[in-house]
């Protein structure tokens, strides 16, 4: 292993351990200096990102991925109101989940405790960075960072002003990031079970699929986002195409923007055509022969219907029933989120209730699929899998449990 970072996790490791007895009020301390810390050098900020923003210009990335690489003060404003918000949510540490008195007289309790050190690949976004480090910190977890090459100015400097900001108040080695950028320390990462607990990829779908299959570390898989929204038959033209827009227009650039949008036959028509005044010149729209019948679109293909856009881009199908939907969805979703719109309750219960997604609504746009909005505070990410965590991965997904015996000199028999 490099030695660089091998240093790097037995600090991250040896932190660790004292972060288990860190007090709530201390964390919260550490979290609202990090916030104050944020604004007061938001210049700095700004400056290291333009540098990211300008290498990401002269290597001709689109205006979408640049666009997730942007801080400016608005963004920063937002991460350190995000990070002050994290104080008034309820530490999980500590939690006492349930309490069994056995006849022997032995006193068994189940307790929320942190899982250690968090391992997270992660692209692009550098508020992820600020993210990341203070969901860890409240759940009394440490981070070890390793983000995209695209960001590493922005990253650098982030780290850099909130390890300053708590270091008379946590573990030296809370928060850590790996700087140097050759692939082979992905995998050393990955491959560390005796310093890193748990990894987190954060990203698209190619860094997904290689940390799940090359990971010897525990790994919470995260989604890229194919996500879906179905405009059924029944829906509310109004509401469909408010959600539409919303979905994939407001920040196309995220995982819970959607990729694709089913309509069903009976009001393809009208739907499309509303659509296409909406999304016309400003969305690239790839449709079946159906849609490309009603509306000027490019001709989809199957890789569009699996692909995570990222962009201005939207494919279509029309299909016959609900049913062909969900059986579409099963075959190019990510399980990330997944919207119907109707106005048919029935409908919109089969539809939750038949898909496997993390999140599935009725009637709302999938870009609510964010642990800020569901009253989490900030998230490492949406986790897709079946295990331990699913949705917004937040604080009370950063633990684990722990069963404290207590007895009186009570010996088995």
């Amino acid at each position: 292993m490099d030695k660089v970072l091998e240093d790097l996790l037995k600090q991250a490791k040896q932190a660790s351990r004292k972060m288990m007895q860190v007090n709530t009020q201390m964390k919260n301390k550490a979290l609202k200096r990090i916030s104050e810390a944020l604004i007061e050098h938001q210049d700095d900020i700004i400056q290291a990102n333009l540098m990211d923003r300008n290498q990401a210009l002269q290597n001709h990335m689109s205006d979408a991925m640049i666009d997730r690489l942007l801080l400016n003060e608005e963004r920063i404003q937002k991460m350190a109101k995000d990070v002050l918000m994290l104080t008034t949510l309820e530490d999980p540490v500590g939690t006492l989940i349930r309490e069994i008195q056995r006849p022997n007289g032995l006193i068994i309790q189940q307790v929320r405790v942190p899982i250690g050190v968090f391992g997270i690949i992660y692209e692009s976004r550098p508020n992820v960075t600020v993210d990341i480090a203070s969901l860890c910190i409240k759940s009394s977890n440490v981070c070890v960072l390793k983000g995209g090459k695209e960001a590493i100015h922005s990253n650098c400097m982030l780290v850099k002003i909130m390890n300053e900001a708590i270091k008379d108040i946590l573990p030296i080695g809370t928060i850590n990031l790996i700087e140097n950028m050759d692939r082979s320390i992905v995998l050393q990462l990955m491959t560390a079970h005796d310093y890193v607990d748990v990894l987190v990829p954060r990203g698209g779908k190619g860094l997904i699929d290689y940390v799940v299959k090359n990971a010897t570390v525990p790994v919470i898989e995260t989604g890229a986002g194919n996500c879906h929204l179905y405009i059924d038959k029944e829906a509310d033209f109004q509401k469909a195409i408010d959600i539409s827009i919303n979905a994939k227009i407001q920040r196309p650039s995220v995982c819970n923007a959607i990729e694709t949008i089913l309509v069903h036959k009976d009001i393809a028509e009208k739907y499309l055509k509303l659509l296409y005044s909406a999304f016309h010149e400003k969305v690239d729209i790839r449709g079946d022969e159906y849609t490309k019948k009603i509306i000027p679109c490019t001709l989809a293909t199957e890789k569009d219907y699996a692909t995570e856009y990222d962009d201005y881009i939207v494919s279509i199908k029309v299909v016959d029933s609900l049913q062909e939907a969900i059986e579409h969805i099963y075959q190019y979703s990510t399980k990330h989120s997944e919207s119907i719109i109707t106005e048919n309750k029935e409908t919109a219960q089969i539809f939750m209730s038949s898909l496997d997604s993390a999140c599935v609504y009725h009637n709302a746009s999938t870009r609510f699929s964010d642990g800020g909005e569901f009253g989490f505070g900030v998230e490492l990410g949406i986790s897709t899998q079946k295990l331990h965590a699913r949705g917004p991965l937040s604080l009370l997904e950063m633990t684990s449990f722990q069963y404290k015996i207590y007895g009186n000199g009570q010996v088995r028999e």
